[in-house]
């Protein structure tokens, strides 16, 4: 069992990483939604079957279908027949996906910058601390 304040800092630091992950996602949606941006990542060091992004994604493969086809129509990402087994499709980025990727990258850590000018220095020095923290506890 939890004491109370560590259920109480479970509980602020989940909805903390909710709220900031919401607002970074949607700080940069005119150029991919945040659905297409979290593919377009997982295709970044390797193609992808559509029902292998639909399992990482937990999403339906229909779902991720149409997630891929409006990638494909935007020329962000293309569909390649595996020449192993011609009923398997990969999908991968394309160089213009690449691109949009680094792009809202950019935009999202311009907009955390711009937060992150308005605190104190002691401030920063222990959100390095807790980054390498967080990054732990995500991984595990």
């Amino acid at each position: 069992m939890y004491s109370p304040s560590l259920a109480h800092l479970a509980s602020d630091l989940r909805l903390a990483c909710m709220r900031i992950s919401r607002r970074i996602r949607f700080e940069s949606t005119q150029l991919v939604a945040p659905h297409q941006f979290s593919v377009m990542a997982r295709l970044e060091d390797k193609a992808l079957t559509p029902r292998a992004l639909a399992s990482i994604e937990c999403v339906s493969p229909p779902s991720m279908t149409r997630t891929v086809s409006g990638l494909v129509e935007r020329g962000l990402v293309v569909r390649q027949d595996d020449p192993q087994d011609g009923r398997q499709v990969f999908v991968s980025l394309t160089a213009q996906g690449l691109l949009t990727l680094k792009e809202t990258r950019r935009k999202r850590d311009a907009w955390m910058a711009t937060r992150l000018k308005g605190i104190s220095a002691e401030e920063r020095e222990v959100l390095v601390g807790a980054s390498a923290i967080l990054t732990r506890l995500a991984s595990e």
